[in-house]
């Protein structure tokens, strides 16, 4: 389907799900800064000159105000009731000398209801929030309201240490799918959820759930992006590598940023090719630098015109 038309006053794109602050131990010390997979998809959104709002739940300390500021650097709204009782949620990095990070969680998932309705032209859910008890249900609950009324992006950002059985999480993630027409995920993500299937194979089965489109990144080997009628696989862009956290993330806030100037419906495989390409070369910016700092829109553009690809 195509993207809506938003309601007056409302923003282009609300996400929903958490925000927390990265802890990242590498060879040069501990350093704090604010995370959280949704919340990197708000603030990389913002960036890129996009009205976003962000349902969450952080905490009235140092760290979820902190959080905050952050996003407000970029223009992000937070809706009401995002300041909760409880502590900031926190992950800890630990980066290898190759720039790959693991990580340590320490969240609770409890947000509020959304208090007000409008209609944002893109709805985009994902990651922790979309698994976690009990403020999953209320992820659901939106995801269910809005995906015949706008455009519904997902990506589920497995951290298996946070989650139960496969078998569990996979039927959470297909119920969810069902609701989208955009799904991105990574191929670890389709290798934990799928591990009998190919990339290409977990992404046909997802396909068979509803979506318009299926997303799947591949680290250095690029994307592989497929519909109903076909796949494109788009390279990654040559950069180098400071550290990955937040690379998936500044692909998927430029897919959207790609899907609000055209949709989803009548996806060539040039309109695919298209969109990737723009995906990607966020992806390869932040990469190149330290944290996730994805582009703004100056940088993406000039980024692409180097590269001989209209943005």
């Amino acid at each position: 389907m195509n993207t809506c038309t938003k309601q007056p006053h409302g923003p282009d794109v609300l996400v929903v799900g958490e925000a927390l602050i990265d802890v990242v131990n590498s060879p040069e010390g501990v350093s704090e800064h604010p995370g959280g997979s949704p919340a990197n998809v708000a603030y990389g959104l913002g960036r890129l000159g996009i009205q976003t709002s962000f349902h969450t739940s952080i905490g009235q300390d140092p760290r979820g105000r902190a959080i905050a500021a952050h996003l407000n650097s970029a223009g992000v709204e937070l809706l009401p009731g995002a300041h909760r009782d409880s502590p900031t949620a926190t992950a800890t990095a630990t980066l290898s000398t190759d720039g790959s990070a693991s990580y340590h969680f320490d969240i609770s998932w409890d947000p509020s209801r959304i208090a007000r309705h409008f209609l944002p032209q893109i709805l985009h859910a994902g990651s922790l929030a979309s698994f976690l008890a009990p403020g999953a249900s209320v992820v659901r609950e939106l995801i269910a309201q809005a995906h015949r009324r706008c455009l519904i992006t997902y990506d589920p950002n497995i951290r298996p240490a946070l989650l139960g059985s496969v078998w569990e999480a996979r039927s959470t993630f297909e119920d969810l799918a069902a609701f989208a027409q955009v799904i991105k995920l990574s191929n670890e993500d389709a290798a934990w959820l799928y591990p009998e299937l190919t990339a290409e194979e977990a992404g046909k089965r997802i396909l068979r759930l509803g979506p318009g489109m299926v997303v799947t990144t591949l680290g250095a080997d690029g994307s592989l992006l497929m519909t109903p009628h076909g796949s494109v696989h788009v390279p990654a862009f040559p950069s180098p590598v400071v550290d990955t956290i937040g690379a998936g993330d500044s692909y998927m806030a430029a897919l959207i940023y790609g899907l609000l100037a055209r949709g989803t419906h009548g996806l060539t495989p040039q309109a695919q090719e298209r969109l990737g390409r723009t995906a990607a070369a966020a992806a390869a910016i932040t990469v190149s630098r330290k944290g996730a700092a994805p582009p703004t829109a100056g940088e993406l553009s000039a980024w692409l015109q180097q590269a001989s690809i209209p943005s």
